[in-house]
Formats: structure tokens, C-alpha cells, sequence
């Protein structure tokens, strides 16, 4: 009798990000808009899932510019399409980045923009509404989100964009293998940011494993060379291809985080990244909620059928941080 395997969870949202091809259809021109410069590993590795998605599909990148070197008054050739890093910067957590969102928006009312998947977060709904009447007026607007209640809010208030459910461009680098058999129990990968939540703090307290998370993973080194990055593209690359060079840069910086979580058997996590990239490697994870309710919403989303994840939720409202 043959044996039918059934697809494992993590194929099944790697596909779902082909729906991203009906609004960038295969051999599609494009400029990739506000892709991360700095030391966020999560951001890293959306950026690596959207140039892998980029790659498979044939999707020529004709510019690349972060949010430290878009310039006023760029002439972008008709039929490229403007395609915007996802993440979990929507809102006014980040305003740098949301702030080249809206200017993209309101500058390029001739050719359409895809936001890929993101999560949307404001503290002040006016802010909100500025966002979305700006967004509005656009007549090619595309947003992809990557969780149900971003799905709500946007519904809500984004009325003439169209809205889009979405995991997160890093599922694209499903499966990821680990080089090494771990040697060590718990990684505890837990958030030291303005996201990380009062009930994260007791759960810190006496607990076994190494704790780590993204400021800690990359060294002073490191950070220094990733700033020396940022510094150069805010000043004008000269001659220097420091668009390249980043782009090697970041696969070392991805490949470290690889291989320290391939170290353990187990992560214990409050990083979404964390969470994801546990599952990009099929490794048992737990992920706790962050500030805002953005780790149980993706969870619940996208990540609950995975045997190896589970989730410790808490009201999002337990929160440190100074957050309203």
C-alpha cells in the first residue's frame, strides 16, 4: 500500500505566498523600497525571504533604496512597480519608516505599490487616520498583512487599498538546515526593546537557559560595522556598491543567527523572528506574546497547526516599556 505524506504546515505557507504574483507578476521591473539597515535579525531575514521570492520568480530588482537613502524627486520609469519591505514597523512605533510609506504614496500616484506583509500597530488613532487618508487617495495601493486583526484595522480604515492576507516574506526560506546536531538544551531568545511585556519579566526570573536576543547576538563589532552602513547610504554611497556589500554583509549576519539557534534543541522565545526562524529549522519553539498582541495574532494566524510551536499568551495589555 502506498504511503501519502502530507505536506508539512511550513510548505503550505511558503506557497501561500504566491498570491503576492497576481499584484507582482513574474518578470516584473520593480524598485524594492526601505529594505533594513540595521541589527534587527527578524528584519534580516524578511529581507533574505524577499529577495529568495524575488529570485524564484524572476522579478528584476532594477533599484534598491532603505530608508536612509531614498531620495526627493527620484524619477522611476513607467510600469515599475514600488514594492515596500514588510515587517512589523506599520504604525507609529517606527514613524522613519511609516514617514517614506506615506511619501511613497503621495509621490508616485502613477505606479502602483505593493506594501509587502506587515503587522499594523498605532497608539494614536489620529495617526492612523493620517496614514490612511494618504494611503486612500492612491489608485494602485496594495497592502499585505500578516495577521488577522491587521487584516480588521486595515479593512477599517484603508478603504480604497486592497488588503491582502499574508504570512511573512521569511517563510520563502522554509526549509532551513541546520549544519550542526545541538549540544545545548534552551536557547531563551527574549526581547530587551519597547515591546517586551511585564509578563516576560516573571517569566525571566530563576529560569533555566542562555538568554539572548538580536542587540546581544551581533557583536559591538558587528553593530559598529552596521552603522558605518547606515552612515554611508545617509551621506551618499560615493562609488562604493554599499547596496551589495550590505547584502553580503547581512548573509553572515543571517547565517550567525542560524547557527546559534542550531546550537539547541529548544527555544523559548518573545521575538516573532525568533519564533519564525524555530520553524524555518522544524524546531521545538515557544512563543510568547509581545507588547501589542502581534506574536499571538501571527500564532494564531499561521503557526497554531505546527507541532513543534506553541504559544504562552498574556493580555497585551501587561506591558513595560512606556507604552500607551
Amino acid at each position: 500500500m502506498e504511503i501519502v505524506r502530507s505536506a508539512h504546515p511550513m510548505d503550505e505557507l511558503k506557497q501561500k505566498l504566491s498570491q503576492i504574483l497576481k499584484v507582482i507578476p513574474p518578470g516584473s521591473d520593480i524598485f524594492y523600497l526601505d529594505y533594513p539597515v540595521h541589527a534587527n535579525g527578524g528584519d534580516l531575514l524578511i529581507m533574505k525571504g524577499t529577495e529568495a521570492f524575488f529570485k524564484e520568480h524572476r522579478i528584476r530588482v532594477r533599484a534598491r533604496y532603505s530608508v536612509f537613502d531614498f531620495p526627493d524627486g527620484l524619477s522611476i520609469p513607467k510600469g515599475h512597480i514600488l514594492v515596500l519591505h514588510g515587517g512589523g514597523n506599520f504604525g507609529d512605533l517606527y514613524p522613519a519608516h511609516q514617514k517614506l510609506r506615506e511619501k511613497v504614496a503621495a509621490d508616485y500616484p502613477g505606479h502602483r505599490i505593493v506594501i509587502l506583509p506587515q503587522t499594523i500597530y498605532y497608539k494614536d488613532v489620529r495617526e492612523f487616520e493620517k496614514s490612511a487618508d494618504i494611503l486612500n487617495r492612491h489608485p494602485d495601493m496594495h497592502l499585505f498583512v500578516r495577521d488577522t486583526v491587521s487584516l480588521d484595522m486595515a479593512k477599517d480604515k484603508f478603504r480604497q487599498v486592497n488588503v491582502y492576507l499574508s504570512p511573512d516574506m521569511a517563510h520563502q526560506l522554509w526549509p532551513i538546515r541546520s549544519r550542526t546536531a545541538p549540544g545545548k538544551e534552551l536557547l531563551r531568545f527574549l526581547r530587551t526593546d519597547i515591546e517586551k511585556t511585564a509578563g516576560q519579566e516573571s517569566l525571566e526570573a530563576g529560569q533555566a537557559g542562555d538568554f539572548l536576543d538580536w542587540p546581544t547576538l551581533y557583536s559591538r563589532t558587528e553593530k559598529r560595522s552596521i552603522r558605518l552602513f547606515s552612515d554611508m547610504l545617509r551621506k551618499g554611497k560615493g562609488k562604493l556598491p554599499v547596496g551589495s556589500i550590505w547584502s553580503k554583509y547581512t548573509d553572515r549576519l543571517v547565517k550567525k543567527a542560524v547557527d546559534r539557534f542550531g546550537d539547541y534543541r529548544a527555544v523559548q522565545t518573545s521575538r516573532l523572528h525568533g519564533h519564525i526562524l524555530s520553524c524555518l529549522m522544524d524546531k521545538p519553539n515557544v512563543l510568547i506574546d509581545n507588547a501589542y498582541g502581534k506574536n499571538a495574532s501571527y500564532y494564531r494566524t499561521w503557526t497554531q497547526g505546527i507541532a513543534s510551536a506553541k504559544l504562552l499568551a498574556e493580555p497585551a495589555n501587561k506591558q513595560s516599556g512606556g507604552m500607551a
